[in-house]
């Protein structure tokens, strides 16, 4: 049965916490799982972007990095059972809630005509049954600003603030370059921080326009520089003790390109 395999994992977790468990899992704390919750989310995301269905280790990696994700869960709710605050029942009975609040075109009698109504819906259910202030409320500050960037203008574009089409977002790009390069001009670092972060969050918001993943595509590129890059040292490994002009490291660097084209 299911509800054993799930019994299981919380009676393990239980008995490391125990009397009789193992010392590291009973030191630990709510806060001090913090470092591992996000480590954890981190390597499901990179099990995700790996996994191909043709390949049975990643399916595997993929599992594995998704039951240590749950392990947090189950770790954090073990420790407030023993406060006294809540357990993994509550926890599980409280997304069930959710799910199906949130979902009135489902589990009620609401109409919805596609996906971005349901959206919509979601996020103004979201702000009016936690009683936040504003819609943009509730997004992790924590998490990577590239990331943080995304959601804000996604949830913004639910309700309608949103370019027509992905021309109006690639206009306030060379818009918001021009405004960098007039602070670049005056030499206000301050101002030039300012205009510098204005235009990351218009590529931002351009990537989310043409339906990508800004976060995941930035990522993609910073892995092929850094193969690249591996690459130049390995067909010179003297260049990195520094002292070559600039035009021998770009003949390095179109050799590694090169290299690396013949491998794939």
């Amino acid at each position: 049965m299911k509800t054993e395999k799930i019994e299981k994992l919380l009676e393990v977790m239980r008995t490391l916490r125990g009397e009789n468990g193992c010392p590291w899992d009973k030191e630990q704390t709510m806060q001090s799982l913090r470092p591992y919750i996000i480590e954890e989310a981190f390597e499901t995301v990179e099990a995700l972007d790996e996994f191909d269905k043709e390949k049975p280790e990643t399916l595997a990696e993929l599992k594995k990095e998704l039951g240590d994700l749950l392990l947090q869960v189950v770790f954090v709710s073990q420790i407030a059972s023993e406060e006294g605050l809540f357990d993994f029942e509550d926890v599980a009975e409280a997304i069930t809630a959710k799910l199906i609040t949130r979902h009135p075109h489902v589990f009620g009698d609401a109409k919805v005509a596609d996906s971005a109504e349901v959206l919509k819906n979601w996020n103004l259910i979201k702000k009016n049954k936690e009683s936040r202030k504003h819609l943009l409320d509730g997004i992790p500050k924590s998490m990577p600003s590239v990331l943080v960037s995304q959601r804000y203008t996604a949830r913004a574009a639910s309700v309608g603030f949103d370019w027509e089409n992905a021309d109006g977002t690639m206009r306030k790009i060379e818009e918001e370059k021009a405004e960098l390069s007039e602070a670049i001009a005056e030499g206000d670092r301050d101002h030039i921080e300012e205009e510098f972060g204005d235009l990351m969050f218009a590529v931002v918001n351009y990537g989310r326009k043409l339906g990508l993943d800004s976060e995941k595509a930035l990522k993609r590129c910073a892995e092929k520089f850094k193969a690249r890059f591996d690459e130049m040292e390995n067909i010179d490994p003297t260049f990195v003790e520094g002292g070559k002009p600039l035009e021998e490291l770009e003949d390095l660097w179109r050799q590694a390109k090169k290299n690396l084209n013949k491998k794939l």
